[in-house]
């Protein structure tokens, strides 16, 4: 862990000297207790939430727990339209049922689609009732820039926030709700025998790391609200779209290191708050990231290219088919479904929605 971190440190001095400033994608170093901004980057730009949707999901459900709405030992069921969310998910059955605390865990471990259905379906009665309190919450939470088209972060061109935005939804889920601080650092939950691990790198990788919330799909690029504390003072870093986990993990982590290593010097500064930095006249409108992005799923010309590979196998496969048969050849079903197998895109990529 002490090699990790001094290696940490000296990425940190490198990439706040130059790759922060030119990496043209948002991110923001901030601390939650006061709000002041340590370091900002592109805040206001229009952004896909991905996953980091999912804070305000918890946090609307942390109200429905200290509301008396729910109690965490209820059990919750899973409903047809909760396992019809693509991955990644918990992977429940229609009936099968988790207590709302496994739900919460599951929601910010495992980043799981299909249970932020049915924590909405148990709070609202419905997935577009419960996102339209998580619109009323972000705009009373001051989030000017962000809507909500569903509960998880998946892909819907009416999806938006900024990463000012994603630090007013986790500075209040820090604030109002520290009794589930644990749930944010958990290296994996568990259902029965089912271990469901975290995607956040950090929480293996960075000294003090304790949080928070990754998120990725292809337009979003990674995504992600870490948190780290040392000697009782702690900081956060959102980042958005960058090109792989691994960026995303350094990114984050060179900024958490910039700001544990700076910040005593810029206490003594009238820094400005999220509330008080003033708005970007230029911020930019919604951009997809996807061209950029390392991930296999990502890139439509490889998905046509695939396609077309698979097509063209098929067909020669039955040429070759008819020329057996004709001739009294072998058996030449599994000629054509080899070629197909052999062109499906990775199940892992495919999967890689959403963490």
């Amino acid at each position: 862990m002490r090699a990790r971190a001094a290696q940490i440190a000296a990425i940190a001095v490198f990439w706040l000297g130059g790759i922060v400033s030119a990496s043209a994608n948002p991110a923001l170093l901030f601390e939650p207790s006061t709000g002041k901004v340590l370091y900002s980057e592109d805040i206001d730009d229009v952004w896909y939430p991905a996953s980091l949707t999912k804070l305000t999901t918890a946090y609307i459900a942390f109200e429905a727990v200290r509301d008396g709405k729910l109690h965490l030992d209820d059990k919750i069921p899973c409903s047809l339209i909760a396992t019809l969310q693509p991955p990644s998910k918990a992977g429940l059955k229609v009936g099968q049922t988790l207590t709302v605390k496994q739900a919460l865990q599951a929601v910010i471990v495992k980043s799981a689609n299909d249970v932020t259905v049915m924590l909405a379906e148990a709070i609202s009665g419905s997935e577009s009732a419960f996102v339209e309190k998580m619109n009323a919450t972000a705009q009373r939470l001051g989030m000017t820039r962000t809507h909500f088209d569903n509960t998880n972060g998946l892909p819907s061109p009416g999806q938006l926030t900024t990463a000012r935005d994603l630090a007013k939804i986790a500075t209040a889920v820090i604030r109002d709700f520290p009794e589930y601080a644990s749930y944010w650092s958990m290296p994996a939950m568990y259902i029965g025998k089912r271990r469901l691990g975290s995607h956040n790198a950090l929480l293996r990788t960075f000294e003090g790391a304790d949080g928070m919330k990754t998120g990725f799909t292809c337009d979003s690029g990674y995504n992600v609200a870490a948190t780290a504390t040392r000697d009782g003072h702690r900081l956060m870093a959102i980042v958005l779209g960058e090109s792989s986990g691994n960026e995303r993990a350094l990114r984050s982590a060179a900024l958490l290191e910039y700001g544990f290593q700076d910040y005593a010097w810029k206490d003594y500064f009238n820094m400005p708050t999220l509330d008080t930095l003033p708005l970007d006249p230029n911020a930019k409108g919604i951009r997809s990231v996807r061209d950029s992005v390392v991930a296999w799923s990502c890139h439509d010309h490889q998905h046509h290219h695939a396609a077309k590979h698979k097509r063209h196998k098929g067909k020669k496969a039955k040429v070759t088919a008819s020329t057996k048969d004709a001739t009294g050849g072998g058996a030449t079903k599994g000629t054509g479904q080899s070629a197909g197998d052999t062109a499906a895109p990775s199940p892992k990529a495919a999967n890689a929605a959403s963490p």
